[in-house]
């Protein structure tokens, strides 16, 4: 049933686009890839815009958050008071997971629909993108992704900066930052050897992707940073 409607609704109609894309600029699949790359991030920039400036308005309110953790203690009630705070100033502390899980069936399908094109046995598509075939895998696209999930991962550690969670005591910020940190070079490694098996248009969709990205967060903090000096 699930698998019904996400096929329907999802993997099909991306799978249908990226031909079409395919086919608009004259076989050029990489073309194709990055377009698509494009049109996804412009859809999901209202979701992402929000949840910056939901995270930018928490930042602007670090001084009182960390007030309220130096005076209650208790956990419950530390929660209690830090989620009366974020009441009050309209704040929404969960705001920076609404883009990944709207962003992750996403993710899935086009896995699905570059797995699907790059491998077709028909000659659906030529793979062949600025003389590298796109349905191989490739070390050095592997690394490259590896290396574009870094710099995405220094961002993640910026955010958790700005996002402390109700109830946390002290030595537990401390230890999740650590553990941040820890994964600023677990995921980049990650990538490499996942995408080093991969044919290499799935690495090249994520670099694509990740720049992208940095791009847009990059405009997003800068805006609603500055905005937030002048409240």
């Amino acid at each position: 049933m699930l698998g019904d409607i996400f096929n329907q609704f999802l993997y099909q109609p991306i799978f249908d686009f990226f031909i079409f894309l395919y086919n608009v600029f004259g076989h050029n699949i990489g073309l194709a890839i990055i377009v698509l790359t494009l049109i996804i991030r412009i859809i999901l920039f209202p979701i992402s815009q929000k949840s910056i400036k939901a995270q930018m308005r928490m930042a602007g309110h670090r001084k009182q958050i960390k007030e309220i953790q130096q005076k209650f203690k208790a956990k419950e009630e530390q929660s209690r008071e830090l989620m009366k705070f974020y009441k009050e100033n309209k704040i929404n502390p969960f705001s920076g997971c609404l883009p990944l899980l709207i962003q992750l069936p996403i993710l899935i399908a086009l896995y699905r629909v570059f797995i699907t094109a790059l491998n077709s046995k028909e000659g659906l598509i030529n793979p062949i993108f600025l003389g590298l075939n796109l349905s191989k895998s490739n070390p050095i696209m592997a690394i490259l992704a590896g290396v574009a999930q870094f710099f995405a991962s220094q961002m993640t550690i910026k955010r958790s900066v700005m996002m402390p969670q109700p109830g946390a005591s002290d030595k537990a910020i401390e230890k999740q930052r650590a553990m941040t940190k820890q994964m600023n070079y677990f995921f980049p490694i990650l990538t490499v050897i996942i995408a080093w098996r991969w044919p290499s248009g799935l690495p090249f969709y994520w670099i694509i992707s990740t720049i992208l990205g940095l791009a847009q967060d990059y405009y997003l903090y800068k805006k609603y940073g500055r905005d937030q000096k002048h409240d």
